[in-house]
């Protein structure tokens, strides 16, 4: 039923290149109004190029009428090409007794690319002024009169100098289209009558709506009352599953709270194989840090004074240097100004 409408983009995908888009030349029934809910149309954005799998090529609007007409009490399916996105999409509705509540227009797909994007906003301009947003608005036209083309805006926003123009602007983070009144003027300080960068053309075209809006400033992004807390497991036995992986230790199990006795749980030390004990370190337990400390560190420094006070009693080890003076010299003491001391002189206890 939908392959007429795949033929029909094919054909169009097959027009000519010069023309600068696959659109060019082709037409369908742009919807202006939707007054009734039940049937998923969005105004301006949605043109009706097929009807129950056949491509509508006929622009009177009665002939439509009539075979919608035809269908009703039944459901019926329309193809439609949308403007976000440039994508085509097949949607299926019963036809109600009375009127549909649309309001259509027989157009060219190409007016879907006469769009500005909004690129940057300089503070304190008209177009900051009007709450214009950068990179998510888009100008898609205006009540005041047709924008056509690359210059269509420029020459309306010339036609309403210091004059209130009013635009409709295409949100696309949020998905909405709203009016936004704007007064151009070369006054106002910076360049330009607007204020603001635009971009047109093939990278400047209304892109597909996003799956959900960004979050607003200050908005919650994620919520402490989460399903995991009601699921969480309790450390009782008799709650596990019999084929559930074991729970793992809580957290008192690694964590020892610093005014806790404990001590040292190393092995003894092996016995030596010569029978006699075999010299290890010692391994003490303390009562308390503070305390513990005070004696490891006591130990050792009277350990290190044993050290540096023992004599060396290696054999055929050089015996020091003499601390006062020197060997003897031939010839009598060193003439010196200070005189050295004799050993008959020193006064030995």
């Amino acid at each position: 039923m939908f392959g007429a409408l795949n033929r029909f983009i094919a054909r169009l995908d097959d027009g000519p290149r010069e023309q600068g888009s696959s659109i060019q030349g082709a037409f369908g029934f742009q919807v202006l109004r939707n007054t009734n809910t039940e049937i998923p149309l969005e105004p301006w954005f949605d043109f009706i190029i097929g009807i129950n799998g056949r491509t509508i090529d006929n622009p009177d609007p009665n002939l439509f009428a009539a075979e919608v007409h035809n269908c009703a009490g039944s459901t019926i399916s329309l193809g439609l090409f949308s403007a976000k996105g440039q994508k085509i999409r097949e949607v299926f509705f019963p036809v109600p007794a009375e009127k549909l509540g649309l309001s259509l227009q027989w157009t060219p797909l190409s007016a879907t690319e006469d769009v500005w994007h909004i690129l940057d906003v300089i503070p304190n301009s008209p177009a900051d002024t009007a709450g214009l947003l950068p990179y998510g608005d888009y100008v898609i036209g205006s009540p005041e009169g047709l924008v056509r083309g690359e210059s269509g805006l420029g020459e309306l926003v010339e036609d309403y100098m210091n004059r209130p123009l009013r635009l409709f602007v295409y949100n696309h983070e949020y998905n909405v289209t709203r009016p936004v009144t704007i007064t151009p003027t070369r006054t106002w300080g910076g360049e330009g009558a607007l204020g603001c960068v635009l971009g047109f053309g093939a990278l400047h075209r209304i892109p597909a709506p996003l799956e959900e809006p960004p979050h607003g400033p200050g908005e919650t992004l994620f919520s402490t009352d989460s399903a995991f807390d009601e699921q969480r497991p309790t450390s009782s036995a008799s709650h596990a599953a019999p084929n559930s992986a074991p729970l793992q230790p809580p957290i008192s199990d690694f964590l020892v709270p610093a005014n806790m006795q404990f001590q040292s749980k190393s092995p003894p030390p092996a016995p030596s194989p010569t029978g006699k004990p075999k010299k290890g370190r010692a391994h003490h337990a303390f009562a308390s840090p503070s305390a513990g400390l005070d004696d490891y560190f006591k130990e050792g420094e009277e350990k290190s004074k044993e050290q540096d006070y023992a004599p060396s009693a290696r054999a055929g080890s050089v015996p020091p240097p003499p601390k006062i003076g020197g060997p003897p010299r031939a010839g009598g003491p060193p003439k010196a100004a200070t005189p050295v001391q004799r050993e008959d002189e020193a006064g030995v206890e």
